[in-house]
């Protein structure tokens, strides 16, 4: 299968946030981590994703009777191509963002029903600012924004880090009539 349909769907997407920076899981922690998606739902993806070579297998132990196995993400398979991501068509783009935002909003629910969410203590942000840019402000907008998020894109889980979602959007709106 395709990665772009692989990622299309909303809790194959989660699946792969929740094993970002360099995390080995479990399918049953995985299974805690989404509390909101049956337990055979999340084996099923899993499975489909190990398939497809986007998560490895890093581990195995017996459990139990049953033998439990510790995934890895596979970044570099988890990745859409920029030429894939340039021939994408108008309809293609609206589904991606249809899954991005279903995946957003499971997440935020997630976190907001989980026993220690404090949206003020967590600094939880959710603006939305409309601001006008040429196109030269804009690409440094953008070169900005990724000069401060990838150096801690590849932080691995440590002592004092926990996960974060970070979903940057930026998109024309219709001008104003003048």
């Amino acid at each position: 299968m395709d990665p772009v349909e692989l990622l299309l769907h909303p809790v194959r997407l989660r699946i792969v946030h929740a094993l970002s920076g360099g995390r080995t899981v479990t399918t049953a922690e995985l299974c805690a981590r989404l509390p909101d998606v049956s337990q055979a739902t999340v084996y099923r993806h899993v499975g489909t994703l190990a398939d497809a070579g986007i998560l490895e297998v890093a581990g195995e132990q017996r459990v139990r009777g049953f033998v439990e196995r510790s995934y890895r993400l596979r970044r570099e398979r988890a990745a859409i191509s920029a030429e894939k991501a340039a021939s994408a068509t108008v309809d293609d783009h609206r589904r991606v963002f249809a899954t991005a935002m279903a995946v957003l909003l499971a997440e935020f629910g997630s976190y907001l029903d989980g026993p220690d969410a404090d949206p003020a203590a967590d600094l939880v942000g959710y603006r939305q600012h409309a601001i006008w840019l040429t196109e030269d402000e804009r690409a440094k907008l953008i070169a900005g924004l990724r000069d401060a998020i990838l150096p801690v894109l590849g932080n691995e889980p440590a002592e004092g880090r926990t996960p974060h979602l970070l979903s940057p959007i930026l998109f024309p709106t219709a001008s104003a009539p003048e």
